[in-house]
């Protein structure tokens, strides 16, 4: 759980309480979206090192490959393991995990279109519906309190 202590301090007027609740809830928000973000980068950097060597003019060796994407994700773990770390003082690790996908499917998808060229399927579109669902099946208890 996060430290609130900074942002709770004794009223000073009866507003001032009010404003500690605004403070931790803007916290809140904010904290989830950014680790939404460095979650974002870091999939980024992954389809990089993950499948950026497919698209190379030049074959350098599949052992310099290999360490090329080594030091890509490096950059993915640089972003990934705060943007959990905050994550999961918002959601579950399940919940956590349900989101990540989802992101790692919406990132790869246009990367394979736009970068790796590959040609736009429906197919997608129905895998995205069926990813929007599980978010909805596994996030539902924090909108709906069931």
């Amino acid at each position: 759980m996060p430290q609130f202590t900074a942002a709770f301090v004794l009223p000073r007027n009866r507003f001032s309480f009010f404003n500690c609740f605004i403070k931790v809830g803007v916290y809140m928000i904010v904290g989830f979206w950014f680790a939404i973000g460095l979650l974002i980068m870091s999939n980024l950097f992954m389809n990089f090192a993950w499948f950026g060597h497919l698209k190379l003019n030049s074959d350098p060796g599949i052992v310099k490959t290999i360490f090329i994407s080594w030091g890509i994700a490096l950059f993915e773990y640089i972003l990934m393991i705060p943007a959990v770390r905050i994550a999961c003082n918002h959601v579950t690790v399940a919940q956590l995990k349900i989101i990540q996908e989802a992101i790692s499917l919406s990132v790869f998808v246009p990367f394979s279109i736009l970068f790796l060229k590959e040609n736009f399927k429906w197919d997608y579109v129905w895998a995205c519906c069926c990813i929007l669902m599980a978010l909805f099946f596994i996030l539902r208890s924090k909108f709906t309190g069931a």
